[in-house]
This record gives structure tokens, C-alpha cells and sequence, in this order.
């Protein structure tokens, strides 16, 4: 069992790694968004799944969550 300091320590890199490519995919969005408009015809579906994502960080945010974090991302991304 590791010690709160070894989870850190152990973790962090690959966490870090991780928020970086959401933050990646949500300002490729932006930018696609900005380069082309809604010309798709999918913005109803995009918005959907960026309501999701964006609801999934608040979750994994949150200090005192109210069940574990993994479950209720499973829970949120079982909507979509």
C-alpha cells in the first residue's frame, strides 16, 4: 500500500500528462470552432459531449467527493 506522498509522487507525471491532452483537445475545439463555425451541422452532438467532459473535471475536481471519482465518471460517461 503506498503512503499519500508515494501516490503523489508515483502519479503525478502521468496525471499531469493527462489534464494536458484535455486541455489540448478542448483548445483544438476552440479552434476549430473559431476556423469553421457550425458548418457541420453537429453542434447539438458536440455541445453534448463538451457538456460531459466538462462536467467529468468538475468531478475529479471536487476535494470531498460524495463517491469514488471513477465511479461517477463511469456513471456520467454511461449518458452519452
Amino acid at each position: 500500500m503506498l503512503t499519500p506522498s508515494q501516490v503523489v509522487e508515483t502519479y503525478f507525471l502521468e496525471s499531469r500528462h493527462q489534464l494536458l491532452e484535455i486541455a489540448a483537445y478542448l483548445d483544438r475545439y476552440d479552434a476549430a470552432v473559431a476556423r469553421a463555425g457550425d458548418r457541420n451541422g453537429q453542434a447539438a452532438t458536440d455541445e453534448k459531449r463538451l457538456a460531459v467532459i466538462r462536467r467529468a473535471l468538475e468531478i475529479v475536481a471536487e476535494q470531498k467527493p460524495s463517491q469514488e471519482r471513477t465511479v461517477a465518471l463511469l456513471e456520467l460517461f454511461a449518458t452519452v
